[in-house]
């Protein structure tokens, strides 16, 4: 039975969505847009003893980025960043193939499964981890009681236990936009192609891998960046001997008060930012355009 609107009601309705398009906006311009662009213009100011920074306008934050001291954190940065996302890719991705073929009760479980630790806070479930891995941790007595080896493992406070503390905290960011393309790639180009003589790395190279590019460029800029910022990893799992760019950017803001430099750190952040937000909308778009059936 069809009910038609009572004018009242009409005008109800242009009035909610106003009202909740002003509440998000106004939520977006200030905590979003209005503290990046202090951030910005922070980043151009010079450092001050009282007001933290003051004028003259200067350049000499963005230069001292490349000072071979702070150079060599980035980098170094960059390098454990860059080999978490691609374990969590390597590892991710074939999970969220399985898991996207599994059938629909154990997807649900499997994914509840993956989420769950997020109930839990992210610095408890990293002193767990310290726990584990230390050298008098339950790793390493548990290898020394089965013989396996002579002396406790020594991986707290390096490389890969920040490598590992970061793995183990964004592994879940790279999974979901996986998962999700996969649930939504039609696998009949999939079998047309295999009709047509493709073989299984064909099928691969051609068809699935640049369906999911969106997924993947979305879990690489989920992973990448945050993994860039968080100190607290390198805090814990690393010791003062590996940091990264979220320890140079902590350290500005807190310990030497210099806010017109850290300010710059994370200007360089989001910019990096900003390149894979475009490169996801250009594969978008690629995808997007693409015939299908051609590609098959």
């Amino acid at each position: 039975m069809n009910t038609k609107l009572t004018p009242t009601a009409h005008k109800e309705r242009p009035i909610f969505r106003r009202a909740t398009l002003f509440i998000i906006w106004a939520w977006l311009i200030i905590f979003a847009l209005i503290p990046n662009l202090i951030v910005i213009v922070a980043s151009f100011l010079s450092r001050d003893e009282d007001k933290f920074v003051a004028l003259p306008l200067t350049l000499g934050n963005y230069l001292r980025l490349i000072d071979p001291l702070y150079l060599k954190v980035f980098l170094s940065s960059l390098s454990m960043a860059g080999i978490t996302t691609l374990i969590c890719l390597l590892l991710g991705y074939p999970f969220a193939w399985l898991v996207s073929r599994a059938n629909q009760k154990w997807q649900s479980l499997l994914m509840l499964l993956l989420v769950i630790p997020f109930w839990t806070n992210s610095l408890v479930r990293l002193y767990a981890v310290k726990l584990i891995i230390s050298a008098n941790g339950l790793l390493s007595s548990a290898l020394i009681s089965i013989g396996l080896i002579n002396e406790p493992l020594q991986i707290l406070y390096t490389q890969k236990a920040v490598i590992f503390g970061l793995v183990y905290l964004l592994f879940p960011f790279m999974v979901l936009p996986l998962y999700a393309v996969f649930v939504d790639l039609r696998h009949d180009y999939v079998l047309a192609a295999k009709d047509l003589g493709a073989n299984k790395y064909q099928r691969f190279w051609h068809i699935i891998l640049p369906l999911t590019t969106p997924g993947i460029i979305s879990g690489v800029l989920l992973v990448l960046l945050p993994a860039m910022g968080m100190f607290y990893v390198a805090d814990i799992m690393g010791g003062s001997r590996n940091l990264l760019v979220g320890n140079i950017i902590k350290s500005q803001f807190l310990d030497a008060r210099d806010w017109s430099f850290g300010a710059g750190a994370s200007v360089l952040l989001t910019l990096a930012m900003a390149v894979l937000i475009v490169a996801y909308r250009a594969s978008s778009q690629r995808i997007g355009k693409t015939d299908y059936n051609e590609v098959a």
